[in-house]
């Protein structure tokens, strides 16, 4: 079992400081205009720590590193025109290319493909009006609902600082400090942690969109696409076998399967919230970590998904393909999910620096049904005709492109201070983990996850062990009581401990002798 960290170590006390020394009262919540939001420009704070998130690694993605892609066609099934204007959801029949790249989350380039991870689902739709992303997981909720905490969520997934492992009490010291990860942490550590292939997993937009017909009307809007051949996953004692035996082995069934004609499929569907219905619905639609639930938004079928071709030049296109959810088009926009917000931000900064000002003309990423036209300038890697002879201002009186004023996204009302936030919804983080443990999951799947649990956080220091499992108590006491057997613990401690709030609870687990464990000098 690992040591604790050693709490004398001098960088570890202190004031928290931005990159330019200054104070940080507030590193949970990004700034936003009132409640819930937007995110606010001004946060300076966010951007720098978000941007230097951003580089921290050289050429490799920061996250989704290892992935596979492949081409394919969207096809509308279904009519949509009266909640959105998108011109490729125009009409029944139409079909759209897209290019789907899926990767792991926190696995570097050389991991295995069937580690425990999420599972990123990202599509590009190469419309008549630009490149739409839809950069999602194989999961509906995400661990984390404020991206000011995403990049050390990531640090906690990724490597010590000392030692270069990966360090169990770095990630459950973190998800033990965030109830809101319950529900992703219990989707993760079933056998949906362990997809069997790409093929055969649903993948998730994750995020609340909005769509809109025009600048007075509008509705939110969840997106799913469903397996054809359902989701397969392996059990952990698979998954290992398969690691072993082909560490590439997810990569290597898409690739093959395309190739010899056996296109995957996925019927796709939304769920629609109106939007005068979404500020008293019981749960908080713009928090990540939450679900819809589908009787009350049932899924309204759209289209279908195929993949019908393999890349020719793994690395030109696979690798240097590039997805941003700020990539909208005509009657889509972002919601006040403040996650979304900090990924409209960081994805396309992510490829600036990754691949340079000019990565949107890298032919994968370059819009093939429509002509980018704007007076963008210069940079490295500039290989199209960099504007011509025409003018590089707007605006201008010779010719230049000139704007589209009846695409206008409608205004939503922002009344608030322009301040950090602290998340006031009263929903639950514990009720939603607690309905799939108990109604989702049947008595086998249920074994499983507690065995998965209890192999992951048996590697942390006790103190960690008994944080994270009262929590699972307080979700379902039989999914904490499991558990408590499980990994050795005293199940009356576990119980005080659920009773405790949450800030009582970790300075129980900081300051309590019994829980302490001395590292060896």
């Amino acid at each position: 079992m690992a040591d604790d960290p050693n709490p004398l170590n001098t960088q570890n006390n202190g004031t928290l400081t931005t990159s330019t020394g200054a104070p940080v009262e507030n590193d949970s919540n990004t700034q936003t205009a009132g409640w819930p939001g937007p995110s606010l420009l001004q946060d300076v704070h966010f951007i720098d720590k978000m941007a230097h998130f951003d580089r921290e690694v050289i050429p490799e993605r920061r996250v989704h590193a290892k992935g596979a892609g492949a081409y394919g066609t969207f096809e509308v099934t279904h009519d949509v025109t009266k909640y959105t204007r998108a011109s490729f959801l125009s009409e029944v029949g139409k079909q759209t290319e897209v290019f789907l790249r899926f990767s792991t989350v926190g696995g570097e380039r050389g991991s295995a493909d069937t580690e425990r991870d999420p599972r990123g689902f990202a599509v590009k739709f190469y419309t008549e009006e630009g490149n739409y992303d839809l950069v999602g997981n194989n999961t509906p909720v995400f661990f984390i609902r404020d991206p000011l905490k995403f990049p050390d969520f990531i640090h906690t997934q990724k490597r010590d600082p000392r030692t270069n492992l990966k360090s169990p009490n770095a990630m459950w010291d973190f998800w033990s400090l965030h109830p809101e990860s319950l529900h992703q942490v219990t989707i993760l550590f079933s056998d949906r942690g362990t997809p069997a292939n790409y093929r055969e997993m649903h993948g998730f937009g994750s995020h609340t969109y909005m769509w809109y017909t025009d600048a007075e009307n509008y509705v939110w809007v969840k997106y799913h696409f469903k397996a054809r051949g359902g989701f397969k996953t392996f059990h952990a004692s698979e998954a290992e076998k398969w690691k072993a035996l082909d560490p590439d082995h997810a990569t290597r069934d898409l690739f093959d399967n395309i190739e010899n004609g056996n296109f995957p499929v996925w019927d796709v569907a939304v769920q629609i919230i109106p939007a005068e219905e979404a500020p008293t619905y019981k749960y908080d639609i713009f928090d990540v970590t939450k679900t819809i639930s589908q009787k009350d938004y049932p899924l309204i079928p759209i289209g279908t998904l195929t993949l019908n071709r393999n890349p020719e030049n793994y690395f030109a296109e696979t690798e240097q393909s590039a997805f941003a959810p700020s990539n909208f088009v005509p009657g889509i926009a972002p919601s006040f999910d403040k996650m979304l917000q900090g990924r409209l931000f960081s994805y396309a900064d992510t490829h600036r620096h990754r691949l340079g000002a000019n990565s949107h003309l890298i032919p994968v990423n370059n819009p093939k049904n429509a002509s980018g036209s704007n007076y963008q300038r210069d940079g490295a890697m500039m290989t199209g005709s960099n504007g011509g002879r025409g003018p590089n201002y707007y605006p201008n009186t010779f010719g230049g492109p000139q704007e589209k004023k009846d695409i206008s996204v409608p205004q939503l009302s922002v009344i608030g201070a322009a301040a950090r936030q602290d998340y006031t919804h009263p929903n639950s983080d514990f009720v939603q983990p607690g309905i799939l443990y108990r109604e989702v999951l049947t008595e086998d799947k249920r074994v499983q996850l507690i065995e998965n649990i209890v192999g992951a956080l048996g590697g942390a220091v006790k103190r960690l062990q008994y944080r994270q499992t009262a929590l699972f108590y307080l979700v379902d006491e039989d999914y904490g009581s499991r558990l408590a057997k499980g990994l050795n613990l005293d199940l009356n401690r576990v119980i005080e401990l659920s009773k405790l709030s949450q800030q009582d609870r970790v300075q129980a687990t900081l300051d309590d002798e019994a829980f302490r464990e001395v590292a060896s000098v």
